[in-house]
Parts: structure tokens; C-alpha cells; sequence
């Protein structure tokens, strides 16, 4: 049954964000679902705030929440729910946008889910030419996720572009998440989403994906990963490890395993290329002797990139040959979805 009446509200978490949450704004006020649109800017040194309260359309539906220093998406997003008693939850980025109708192509087809997302529009930034290519691509017909499905999905391979399920924004039922007492994690800066939607599908929650309703994500060339920390993967592989002490079954705990694997590999990459920056090759040696098993991986990313681009590139810059879609942080508000390095 479609919802006759607003019951969205619509979590903006931004960080510097003023060029480009005017545009998050206003599309979401343009969605007649929308009960609410909370705006929490995180800490901005720029004029965010200001940005997004000159797009209020004068209906009372604009929140803006504003917090002295940052404290990181998983924050942001917690404090907006907890600021609102709406029925659904929908997550926006500061710098991506919803076409007209979005809400309720998705409404229409959550009667029977507890999280809803339909397969997001890339679209790269500052490109006239440029035309929008679905994340998953090829959906025609909604279809359920389930645990194993989803995380298998969040996998990455290097030598495609990146397309992890983690970066899809449902739409969340509320009545789920105060059922089962499920916000984010808050330590996480990286990856955020993903574990909250695999503990929810844990929980026993059902899972929709449905063809495109009109979610645009902005692909930006600034790359995000040199900017993480290495605490930051070393946070998400630690969530990542927690969810394997979760009643798995045993096809679903191996699709967990794999997942960390990869963040782990991440991690120690990520160590081994600060430890270079640092200490030079003396460093990078050190590093490797306290984590072997990263070499294989170092050498699979410099082949790939020598394959790609008819050079072995540095180590520094093996560390941001990536696929990103969102600007760097400073500059573009939660936009913390980098290409390569989330789960």
C-alpha cells in the first residue's frame, strides 16, 4: 500500500558542504513525501548552514542542526533520528540529489520491506557529456537481499569499477530500527552504512532492491582514500570482525569472513603506504616484515595500475589510484563514500 500522506524525513549530514547542499536541499523538499528534511551540519567551517537554510521553501519541513566540532557521519546520522518520530528514514548526501518522484517510486514498493533502495544514478561532476550509469545496473524486477547476497556484494574487485551494495541509500523503516535499538556505529568514519544495513539484515530485516527511482550520486575525480586514516579501515575491519561473533549460518559467516579479509588486507595496505610516506623505503620494509601478507596485495594493485596505465606508479600513488565518487570531505560535505577503500 502506497503511503497517502508526508512520512519521510530526509537525513542530510554535511561537512563543508556550501557549494552543493542547496542542490540536496531542494530536491528533497521538491518530494511531496517528505515530512521533514534534516540538514546536520557537522562542524563546518564554511558558510554550510547558511547555504541550506537559503533553500527553505517556507513549508516548516527544514531542520537545520548545527554541532561545534565533527563528529562524523555515523554521528550525524544518529543525531537527525533521533531528532525525528517520522515513519521512514531516507539518507541523502550532501552533494548528491533526488530526481522528482523519488520518494514515492520507492513508497510504493516498501509495503512489504523494512529497507527499500532503489539502484542509485552515477552521474560525474562538472561533465556536460557525461550520462547517468546505474550502480548495479541490468535490475528490471524488485528482488530481495539477504545477508550473504549483500555483503558477497560489497566485495571489491580492482580492476572494475566500484559498484558495493553498501553504497545504496534506502529508504529505513523507523519502526525497525527502535524494534531492535540499531543505530550507527559511531566510531566508524568509513563504511558506516554498510554495517548498519548487514546487522539489520541479521536482525531479520527484509531487504528491497528495486530498479532506479531517481537517487543521483555525484562522481567527483578528488580522490577520498589518501584523505582516511588508517584508523579509519582499522575501525571498519574491527565492526567488520564483530558481526562474525553474530548466529551466522555457515555460508553467511563465510561471506563475512571474506568481507573482513578485505577490509583487513586494506588496512594493513594503507599501513605499509603511511609507513613509506614516513619513513621512506626503510619504513615500507619494516611495515611489510610486521605484515606480509599486505605484499601480494601491494603487487596486485601496482600490476593492475601497470596494465592500466603503462607504468608502475609509486607507492604513495598506488595509495590513490582509486575509483572515487564523492569530493574530498573538506570541500564537499559527507561525501565519505571513497571508491576503494570502504567496505
Amino acid at each position: 500500500m502506497t503511503e497517502t500522506r508526508p512520512s519521510v524525513c530526509v537525513i542530510i549530514p554535511a561537512l563543508n558542504a556550501a557549494a552543493t547542499v542547496g542542490r540536496a536541499v531542494s530536491s528533497a523538499l521538491a518530494q511531496p513525501e517528505a515530512a521533514e528534511v534534516v540538514v546536520v551540519d557537522d562542524g563546518s567551517t564554511d558558510r554550510t548552514p547558511e547555504a541550506a537554510l537559503a533553500c527553505d521553501d517556507g513549508t516548516g519541513r527544514l531542520r537545520i542542526l548545527s554541532r561545534p566540532r565533527r563528529a562524523g557521519p555515523a554521528s550525524a546520522r544518529n543525531l537527525a533520528i533521533a531528532a525525528t518520530a517520522a515513519p521512514w528514514i531516507a539518507l541523502l548526501d550532501a552533494d548528491d540529489y533526488m530526481l522528482p518522484g523519488r520518494l514515492a517510486g520507492l513508497l510504493a514498493q516498501a509495503a512489504d520491506a523494512d529497507l527499500v533502495a532503489d539502484d542509485l544514478l552515477r552521474l560525474k561532476a562538472g561533465d556536460p557529456a557525461s550520462t547517468m550509469r546505474a550502480l548495479v545496473g541490468g535490475l528490471d524486477q524488485p528482488r530481495a537481499l539477504d545477508f550473504t547476497t549483500f555483503v558477497r556484494g560489497n566485495i571489491s574487485r580492482p580492476d572494475r569499477p566500484r559498484s558495493e551494495l553498501g553504497f545504496l541509500k534506502p529508504l529505513i523503516r523507523r519502526s525497525f530500527l527502535d524494534a531492535h535499538g540499531l543505530r550507527y556505529d559511531e566510531r566508524l568514519r568509513l563504511g558506516e552504512d554498510f554495517i548498519l544495513y548487514a546487522r539489520a539484515l541479521t536482525l531479520g530485516a527484509r531487504f528491497k532492491l528495486v530498479p532506479p527511482c531517481g537517487y543521483v550520486s555525484v562522481e567527483r575525480p578528488d580522490s577520498l582514500s589518501a584523505r582516511h586514516e588508517g584508523a579509519d579501515l582499522a575501525h571498519l575491519a574491527d565492526a567488520c570482525g564483530e558481526m562474525l561473533k553474530l548466529p551466522l549460518s555457515r555460508r553467511e559467516a563465510a561471506a563475512a569472513r571474506a568481507h573482513r579479509a578485505q577490509v583487513a588486507a586494506k588496512a594493513q595496505l594503507r599501513a605499509v603506504l603511511d609507513a613509506k610516506r614516513a619513513h621512506g623505503l626503510p619504513g615500507l620494509a619494516r611495515q611489510l616484515l610486521r605484515s606480509p601478507a599486505t605484499a601480494p596485495y601491494v603487487v596486485t594493485r601496482a600490476l593492475l595500475d601497470y596494465v592500466k596505465y603503462g607504468r608502475l606508479p609509486t607507492l604513495p600513488r598506488l595509495g590513490t589510484r582509486v575509483h572515487a565518487r564523492k569530493t574530498l570531505a573538506a570541500r564537499s560535505g559527507y561525501a565519505t563514500r571513497q571508491r576503494w577503500v570502504e567496505g
